[in-house]
């Protein structure tokens, strides 16, 4: 019998991932309780569990707590309602350990990704099977107009991870600017072991995103390592991201350059920096205007937030004068005349504000500031 609870402790430690000594003593404890609840049990006691026998010593103690004598009380049976006692302790302190486990399994793992199967949805969160826990993305995390089909695999990033009494719970997102990062260092090896660095990313989810990178290497492009022979590397990411456009760019701390090629793909004629305002005027040709201001203004918020400064758009071509009936008449502005649009308050983890820009620059040529991009 002794030899069959030690093998039978054995195996339940491989099964369920636990320690032996956590089992072990899940059962010394239940044991203890049961005998408490006998009758004859004194509520002074210790069990010991050596080399599978149990002995079960009975203590008489003093008002300070010190041990006057013990002897051995181990019952010959605990019975019906003792066993029962004994079940029910050792199968808490079991659950007990497991949720322990699967914590410390993920606690601490804020920022990493996740690979899980959609479970369950509904109108308030999406549940992801990742094996021995699941993950709740909810709807605030989750990007507009995405679906989730039952079963279908998703990565995830890690935002949170709670510890309750049900075991931890594991709130994972779809927006957040840091699944780009992580997907990028998946797909590049260069950006995994350091070649290349993501000093900057700016990300409208569902929409567009614009990640600046730079190469530790001289022999190295930056852009052409995270785009890949044709596109291949940078494809699977906007797969993953199902459809999202994603603009690589080339860090540089000329601001006045890196202005320029957040903007990408418009061709900027000239970046003026005022510093004591922190904004960035950029004058691109008229032709250019709606390009560099995107759809809604998407273009310049992305790059305005990539670059960490306000920017500020004019046309190279002066407005045409009003005429002369509507002289007199409130002004407005002229649509896609000019857009000023500035950094958001709060900027990812990942991103890294540019240095200040230097005293003088040369006129950033159209041609060798649009930085590449990638959409699918």
């Amino acid at each position: 019998m002794n030899a069959d609870i030690i093998e039978g402790l054995q195996l339940m430690a491989r099964d369920k991932g636990l320690d032996f000594e956590v089992l072990v003593d899940a059962l010394e404890q239940a044991l203890l309780t049961a005998y408490k609840r006998l009758p004859q049990g004194y509520e002074d006691s210790r069990i010991s569990f050596e080399n599978g026998k149990i002995t079960i010593y009975a203590q008489e103690v003093d008002d300070d707590g010190n041990i006057l004598r013990e002897w051995d009380d181990t019952p010959a049976e605990f019975g019906r309602i003792a066993a029962q006692t004994a079940k029910q302790v050792l199968v808490q302190r079991l659950q007990a350990a497991e949720r322990e486990l699967k914590y410390d399994e993920y606690a601490g793992r804020e920022g990493d990704i996740v690979t899980g199967l959609v479970q369950q949805k509904d109108q308030r969160y999406t549940l992801l099977d990742l094996g021995k826990v699941e993950a709740l993305l909810p709807q605030a995390e989750q990007v507009p107009y995405e679906r989730y089909e039952q079963s279908a695999r998703l990565k995830a990033y890690i935002v949170e991870v709670r510890k309750t009494v049900k075991g931890p719970q594991i709130v994972v997102s779809r927006t957040h600017p840091g699944l780009v990062m992580r997907l990028f260092e998946l797909e590049i090896p260069e950006i995994a072991d350091g070649t290349v660095e993501v000093r900057a990313i700016a990300r409208e989810p569902g929409a567009r995103t614009k990640i600046a990178v730079a190469s530790n290497d001289p022999n190295v492009d930056p852009v052409g390592a995270c785009v890949g022979a044709r596109g291949s590397r940078v494809r699977q990411i906007v797969n993953e991201l199902r459809g999202e456009k994603v603009d690589i760019v080339p860090y540089t701390d000329d601001v006045r350059e890196f202005v320029a090629k957040a903007l990408s793909p418009a061709k900027v004629r000239e970046v003026r920096i005022h510093e004591d305002t922190g904004t960035a005027e950029v004058i691109v040709p008229e032709f250019q205007l709606s390009l560099a201001i995107g759809r809604e203004g998407q273009n310049a918020r992305l790059a305005a937030r990539l670059a960490g400064w306000r920017v500020d758009i004019r046309s190279d071509q002066p407005p045409e004068p009003a005429p002369a009936e509507t002289e007199a008449a409130e002004p407005e502005a002229a649509a896609g005349s000019a857009e000023s649009v500035a950094p958001a308050d709060s900027a990812p983890a990942e991103t890294a504000t540019p240095t200040d820009p230097t005293v003088s620059a040369e006129e950033s040529d159209a041609s060798n500031a649009v930085a590449s991009t990638v959409s699918q």
